[in-house]
C-alpha cells in the first residue's frame, strides 16, 4: 500500500490501528489520538488533504514554537521530544509504512517476532561462541531487532520472504542517522544475513545486496575540562558517608589513571596488588592486560572505601551498588549520573558542547599529560589504546604546540624580499 496517497484522516487511522496491533499502552494511544486530532483540525484549517513534513513542521512552529528539522535534528528539550516523536511517527509511517523504533534500549525487553526467533537465537549463540562483549552483543542484537520489527510490520512471515526491495526500504529509514551509526547498522545486518545464508535459513546471500560505505577515519576532536574544574568536582564529594567514599575512589581512578567505565565496573579485589602497589587488570574493550601504579591518593581512597564505606557483601568486585542487593553494577548501568550529580553540587558550569560522561575525564587526562610533555606512546599505553593512531587526535587540542608550528607571515614576507 502506498501510504503517501492516503488522506491525513485515513493515515492517522491506519497508524493508530498499527499501534494497537503492536500492543501500545492505552494511555499512550489516548495521547496519540488527542495529538493527531489537533493535527487533523490544523490541516483542515489550511485546506490540506494529505500529511506532509511541511505540515508537521508548521504545526510545531505554531503551537510549540519549535523551529527544527523534524527529520534530521534532535529535540531541543524533553517536553518537545514527545511532540516531535508524535510527528515523526506519522511521517515515518507515510514514507516507510512502519512505525520505526528509534531507541535501542527498550528493545532488549521486547521479544523478537516469533517467525524470526530461531534464526535470531542461532545468531545470538554464534556471537556468544565468538566471545563478543556483552555490551557489543546488546547493541548488535537490538540493531537486528530493528530490522526484524520492520519486516514484521510489512507482513514478512519467514526469512525466505525477505527480498532486496524490503532491505532497501529499511535502509531508507536511516535518513536521519549519523554516518557512523549507518555503518555500524549495516555491518550488523550484513553479518546477520550472512549467518542466515550459511546456516540454511535463506537461499540467497542477501548480505551482498546491502550498500557498502567507505569508513574514513575522522574522529571528532575531544572536548575537555579544565584541570581546575576536575579538582573542584572531586573536592565537592562528601567523603564522610559510604556512597561518597565509593564515588570519590571511582572518579579518582578515571581522572588520574584514565580507566574506562567498563573496567571500573569489572574491577575485582584480586586486581589490587597491595604488595607491589599496583592495579593489574585485563581491559574489557581491548582484552589486553595492563598494570597501573597505585598512586598514593588512589590507594588511600580505595582503602578508606573498603574499610569504612563498602557494604558487607560476598561480591568479588571492588565497587558495588549501595542499595540491596549489594552486587556489582550492571553492564549497562549509567555511571555518568554519578559524575553529573557532583558537577551540579559543585556548581561547575561545563560548556554544553563538552560531554558530561566519565569518558570526558579520560580526554582531560590525555590533554594534561600532553601538556606535561609525556610521549604520545606513553599516553596511548595509559589510555589502553591498541593503536597510537587513536591517541593522535589529542594533538589537535594541544593549542600551545600548534601555535608554535604556525608560520609568522612577517617572517615569510621578509624572506621573500
Amino acid at each position: 500500500m502506498n501510504h503517501q496517497t492516503l488522506a491525513i484522516k485515513k493515515l492517522v487511522a491506519v497508524v493508530l490501528a498499527k499501534m494497537e496491533e503492536l500492543n501500545y499502552a492505552q494511555t499512550t494511544l489516548t495521547n496519540y489520538r488527542r495529538f493527531y486530532s489537533r493535527i487533523i483540525r490544523f490541516a483542515e484549517e489550511r485546506d490540506d488533504i494529505y500529511y506532509s513534513e511541511e505540515l508537521g513542521s508548521d504545526f510545531l512552529k505554531k503551537y510549540y514554537h519549535c523551529h527544527i528539522d523534524t527529520i534530521h535534528e534532535a529535540a531541543p528539550n524533553k517536553t518537545l521530544g514527545t511532540q516531535i516523536r508524535y510527528i515523526r511517527v506519522l511521517g515515518d509511517f507515510q514514507i516507510h509504512g512502519a512505525i520505526l523504533r528509534r531507541k535501542l534500549g527498550p528493545l532488549a525487553a521486547t521479544s523478537c517476532p516469533i517467525q524470526f526467533e530461531i534464526g535470531f537465537e542461532s545468531y545470538c549463540l554464534e556471537c556468544q561462541d565468538r566471545h563478543y562483549s556483552k555490551q557489543g552483543n546488546y547493541s548488535r542484537m537490538n540493531r537486528i531487532k530493528h530490522l526484524l520489527f520492520f519486516l514484521n510490520e510489512h507482513g514478512i512471515k519467514s526469512y525466505d520472504s525477505i527480498t532486496p526491495a524490503y532491505l532497501s526500504g529499511y535502509v531508507k529509514t536511516f535518513v536521519n542517522l549519523k554516518s557512523k551509526t549507518v555503518r555500524t547498522t549495516l555491518v550488523a545486518m550484513r553479518c546477520f544475513l550472512r549467518h542466515l545464508y550459511l546456516n540454511g535459513f535463506i537461499q540467497q546471500n542477501l548480505a551482498d545486496m546491502l550498500p557498502k560505505i567507505k569508513n574514513y577515519y575522522a574522529p571528532s576532536i575531544p572536548r575537555i575540562w579544565k584541570p581546575s574544574e576536575v579538582k573542584t568536582v572531586l573536592g565537592t564529594i562528601d567523603r564522610g558517608n559510604p556512597t561518597g567514599k565509593r564515588d570519590y575512589a571511582m572518579l579518582l581512578l578515571v581522572a588520574r589513571l584514565g580507566l574506562r567505565t567498563s573496567d571500573l565496573k569489572a574491577m575485582r579485589l584480586e586486581n589490587i596488588r597491595w604488595n607491589t602497589n599496583s592495579l593489574e587488570i585485563t581491559q574489557h574493550k581491548t582484552k589486553a592486560p595492563v598494570s597501573f601504579p597505585l598512586l598514593n591518593d588512589i590507594g588511600w581512597a580505595i582503602i578508606d572505601y573498603l574499610k569504612n564505606g563498602r557494604p558487607h557483601t560476598n561480591s568479588p568486585y571492588v565497587f558495588v551498588r549501595h542499595n540491596a542487593p549489594f552486587e556489582e553494577f550492571a553492564p549497562n548501568a549509567a555511571m555518568s549520573r554519578i559524575l553529573v550529580k557532583y558537577i551540579r553540587e559543585a556548581g561547575v558550569r561545563i560548556p554544553k558542547d563538552i560531554p558530561l560522561g566519565l569518558h570526558s575525564l579520560r580526554h582531560t587526562l590525555a590533554s594534561t599529560l600532553l601538556e606535561q610533555n609525556v610521549p604520545l606512546s606513553t599516553i596511548s599505553d595509559i589510555l589502553g589504546h591498541m593503536n597510537v593512531k587513536s591517541t593522535d587526535i589529542y594533538l589537535h587540542i594541544d593549542f600551545k604546540r600548534l601555535q608554535e608550528c604556525a608560520l609568522d607571515p612577517e617572517e615569510v614576507f621578509d624572506y621573500v624580499r
